[in-house]
């Protein structure tokens, strides 16, 4: 776990306090070829990166979601009775933490281009660590809004900037499994949620506080305990990983170096632009599939933060008790979560991501309107059912929606910017789904169903947009390297057009 001692010990490198993120300059790899890396083998040297890199951050997110949606287990435990505050307020309360957990995205990820992963991502977990601890202690609903605003703002870099970092470790077609394996950890928050504040609630009156707040302080005390040990144990980049050796090192570089390019006619390959320039973050914003991407986001995202917020409650008015719904949402985490890795596993070897979207998003349908159609009272297993080949669908669907933008976006600072984009403002589904299931629609929830259905067709359609947008690029781009344009283009100027050269190749 000891990575700064290990990569302050790299012959040439200069110690880990003083590593200017700025500096590792990814052209400076010696001209070679892949051929030249034959002898390595390259699965042992991913199942390194997975054993020391995924474990640490599955847990983070882990954190990251039980610390968001916990509410929704302290509420059921009596937080919204002890605090005195109305259906309305409660549900402002969950729509506040996604305004400022959008705005702050964009900025984070940036700041994670100038702070060290190892330094910035446990910084901002201490941070909200923090907050969570404090909400255990709120009098009032002006309190809990507070709280839920700063743990918005604190929480805001951890996903996007995980999610960028990982692409700087592994290649487009293998980075949707390691993204679901990190994911998956908020599935498992999910269910280890329902665990937790099944037994935290049994302290209720321990020390004077009742249960819910309990679950608060104790998870936040977690947070920043694991938050600690993060510091020490999360490395920061391929160049100065000491689990590595050197030459492991240079490959990992070198392949992602090239990875989305096809060689231009007189063999030369063409690397991804890895300098700032802010032009790369104006490419982001003004690039039309981060924007469509943004609807297929919302497509899952919105059913995600409906499941994940509201349904202890949802399953508590099917006629059970607070702590029976709490421990049936078990199962259902348990199951998305192996659903996910499972799914993410079959896309990386065919190398497409779309069609196990649109699938999911089909399933996802089936799953709500399965909800939408039956009366609750009649047929709560039904209902229950309902939720659960929802959720099943919505877990591994969504870092393959992840996945397939990171994999669409060249060079280090746009897909940085591009991703924050995607998941900052794609996230703001999550403000629209905390006022979907609203106290007196229960216990059919109409409202709530409906809307998700509205949003996973929105989703669809966007899905079919961007099919057919990178298809037809694809050909067109074929087509003119045909016809020769590519011998307007340097190598450079290739590299510096990124996702928008014609030697690029959208996945589909």
């Amino acid at each position: 776990m000891g990575s700064k001692t290990e990569k302050a010990d790299l012959p040439g490198s200069q110690s880990d306090d003083k590593v200017d993120v700025e500096q590792l300059d990814r052209t400076a790899v010696p001209p070679t070829t892949l051929q030249s890396f034959g002898h390595l083998d390259e699965k042992k040297i991913l199942r390194k990166m997975d054993m020391r890199l995924i474990p640490m951050l599955a847990l983070l997110y882990l954190l990251s979601f039980l610390d968001r949606g916990n509410i929704g287990n302290a509420k059921i435990e009596g937080l919204q009775e002890d605090l005195d505050i109305t259906d309305d307020q409660y549900n402002w309360c969950l729509t506040a933490f996604f305004f400022t957990y959008a705005a702050f995205e964009v900025p984070s990820n940036l700041m994670l281009k100038k702070v060290r992963p190892s330094v910035w991502l446990p910084a901002i977990m201490v941070a909200w660590g923090i907050v969570m601890t404090l909400m255990g202690i709120v009098h009032n609903y002006a309190g809990l809004l507070s709280a839920r605003i700063f743990l918005g703002v604190t929480e805001a870099g951890l996903f996007p900037g995980v999610a960028y970092y990982l692409t700087n470790w592994y290649k487009r077609e293998e980075i949707q499994l390691r993204q679901a394996m990190f994911f998956s950890a908020a599935s498992v928050a999910g269910a280890f949620s329902g665990l937790l504040a099944f037994a935290i609630g049994k302290m209720d009156q321990v020390g004077g506080l009742h249960g819910w707040q309990w679950i608060f302080i104790l998870e936040g005390i977690a947070t920043v305990i694991v938050a600690a040990i993060a510091f020490f144990a999360l490395f920061d980049f391929p160049e100065t990983a000491g689990f590595l050796t050197e030459e492991e090192r240079a490959f990992v570089i070198y392949r992602l170096k090239y990875q989305g390019q096809n060689h231009n006619q007189n063999g030369t390959q063409i690397a991804q632009a890895d300098e700032f320039r802010w032009k790369y973050v104006k490419d982001a914003f003004l690039d039309w599939q981060i924007w469509v991407n943004i609807f297929v986001y919302w497509g899952v995202v919105c059913p995600l933060y409906g499941i994940s917020l509201f349904l202890p409650t949802i399953i508590r008015h099917l006629g059970y008790e607070s702590s029976q719904a709490q421990l049936m949402t078990v199962p259902i985490y348990i199951t998305a979560a192996v659903l996910a890795v499972v799914a993410a596993y079959f896309s990386d070897r065919v190398g497409k991501r779309s069609p196990f979207i649109v699938g999911f998003l089909l399933v996802m349908a089936a799953g709500f309107s399965m909800c939408i159609a039956t009366d609750p009272k009649e047929h709560p297993r039904v209902v229950y059912a309902g939720v659960f080949v929802a959720a099943c669908a919505i877990y591994p669907a969504f870092p393959g929606v992840i996945a397939w933008l990171s994999n669409n976006l060249s060079g280090s600072l746009k897909r940085s910017v591009g991703m924050a984009v995607q998941i900052g403002v794609g996230n703001l589904g999550g403000a629209m789904a905390s006022n979907f299931y609203r106290a007196r629609d229960a216990p059919r929830y109409m409202l709530g169903h409906g809307l998700e259905l509205g949003f996973i067709g929105a989703g669809l359609l966007a899905s079919l947009i961007l099919v057919l947008g990178y298809t037809a690029e694809n050909k067109k781009r074929a087509r003119r390297i045909e016809e020769g344009a590519l011998d307007s283009y340097t190598p450079q100027e290739l590299s510096e057009r990124g996702d928008k050269a014609l030697t690029y190749r959208y996945v589909l």
